[in-house]
């Protein structure tokens, strides 16, 4: 499908509109295949706005615009944005976003991604559970969201991409039609492409919200790996069994890249005290050998984590969970193993609508989101009252983390359906290491590009275990 026809990216003559509220006159060519219902997120980067198509193959379609700022030096598109553009262009996989189309104005450089949109992401999913529903997500529910965002991630590592930036309100799920209950790993924003021989990463700066931030990178790593994703899902896990997040510490900002000491001060009072013994180049971290008063010469009482969790310390759910919140990064379960545990393996089986819940459980209906309606694309507001999307379609919008979780502002895009073969056609994955074929993270053979269905086919190889859907076989006996 797609809502561009194949243009791909389009340029503007004109820099002068004003959204859904100018003459059309005045508006660029490429936002005349849009109806502009308002804005849905802010943050960092820019804005992003609900939109629905208007062209006759698709008319109707729903689209989330997301707008980028100038690059800070004001001489075109940002870096950000590029890097984003590099690896969505590149991948294809069903829990990961694709985008729809790309947009452009020459006259000032303003760059417009265009996404399909999903009506939830695991941040509403888990607010609504702790403030509206007042009980747990049901256990099929959990398990299939899991296995779908280690789907996602596996496809990622296994070519040599990290995301960089999980946490609930980038993990986005379907709620109408075909896909529904399908989840989407969003915000590349952050992703890169990492190497084999490895590459120091510390230039990059900070990565990953604080409260999901592995304790490699909170101890001012210089190396890391995809391993900082598998203890952003374990937070994730955690969250989706009790309701909040595992470790809330509070962030310092006071420089290009702080000690976070009171973060890593909540990591050990769940996890305990790590040691040398069972992390051996924990000596070698900056942080650790520089913080002898804080870090090492405290002692933890541990309490175990199955007391924060409230599951038993002998269920599959806390065994994988444990593996992914390993303190050595070397030691950690990569994707690939996780979709392996004896945890997907048990009943309820996950599944792919991760909505419908098991036999005799109610269907919770989550509520839909508000789009401010008085904000066009240029930023600019009119007199419209803001009001909810009335299809049942929402689409995430930028919203602080639970209790205050710090946020960088990001707004959630959603899934695509195709991105045009056309535009940044400057950009080119296909040069940088790990994106082609042979062994890859998950002891997997990738080909770039790889569709769903060779994906699936691949784990099924791995995994004889696997069925034919993609998705676990049943054990012989219950949780």
């Amino acid at each position: 499908m797609g809502d561009g026809g194949n243009r791909g990216l389009v340029s503007s003559g004109n820099s002068n509109h004003n959204g859904g509220n100018s003459n059309s006159s005045n508006k660029p060519e490429w936002l005349l295949q849009y109806d502009l219902i308002g804005k849905i997120g802010e943050g960092t980067y820019g804005l992003v706005f609900l939109a629905r198509t208007k062209t006759p193959s698709n008319r109707g379609k729903s689209i989330a615009i997301k707008k980028f700022k100038q690059s800070k030096d004001g001489d075109g598109v940002s870096p950000t944005a590029i890097r984003e553009i590099m690896l969505l262009r590149e991948i294809t996989h069903e829990n990961v976003v694709k985008l729809v189309n790309v947009h452009i104005n020459h006259t000032d450089m303003s760059l417009y991604l265009a996404f399909d949109y999903a009506e939830h992401d695991l941040y509403e999913i888990i607010r609504h559970h702790r403030d509206k529903v007042n009980h747990a997500i049901n256990q099929y529910t959990v398990k299939s969201l899991l296995w779908q965002l280690l789907n996602g991630l596996n496809y990622l590592h296994s070519n040599w991409i990290i995301h960089r930036d999980l946490k609930p309100s980038n993990i986005l799920v379907m709620g109408d039609g075909e896909e529904q209950g399908v989840v989407k790993i969003a915000d590349f924003g952050l992703a890169r492409v990492y190497q084999a021989p490895l590459k120091p990463l510390s230039e990059n700066g900070v990565v990953v919200t604080i409260w999901y931030r592995a304790p490699e990178l909170l101890l001012g790593a210089k190396h890391y790996t995809s391993a900082v994703d598998m203890w952003a899902v374990g937070c994730i896990f955690a969250e989706l069994l009790t309701l909040k997040p595992l470790f809330q510490g509070a962030e310092v900002k006071a420089t290009p890249n702080p000690f976070q000491l009171d973060q890593l001060d909540k990591i050990f009072k769940v996890l305990g005290h790590p040691t040398i013994e069972k992390w051996p180049t924990l000596a070698n971290l900056p942080h650790w050998q520089n913080d002898l008063q804080h870090i090492q010469g405290h002692k933890y009482d541990n309490h175990g984590l199955h007391g924060f969790v409230h599951i038993s310390p002998k269920s599959p759910a806390f065994d994988l969970l444990s593996k992914m919140l390993e303190y050595d990064p070397r030691k950690r379960i990569t994707a690939a193993q996780a979709l392996d545990h004896e945890y997907f393996r048990l009943e309820p089986l996950p599944g792919r609508n991760a909505l419908v819940p098991s036999q005799g459980e109610k269907v919770v209906n989550y509520p839909t989101r508000p789009v401010d309606t008085t904000t066009d694309f240029e930023g600019t507001t009119s007199l419209q009252p803001s009001q909810p999307v009335s299809s049942g379609n929402a689409v995430a919008g930028n919203m602080a983390g639970v209790h205050g979780v710090p946020n960088r502002g990001v707004a959630r895009p959603i899934i695509g359906v195709r991105m045009q073969s056309q535009g940044i056609a400057g950009y080119n994955l296909g040069s940088q290491a790990g994106m082609g074929g042979g062994m890859n993270p998950g002891g997997i053979p990738m080909q770039r590009g790889v569709n769903p269905q060779a994906h699936q086919q691949q784990l099924r190889r791995k995994d004889p275990g696997m069925g034919m859907s993609g998705y676990p076989q049943q054990k012989q006996r219950r949780m």
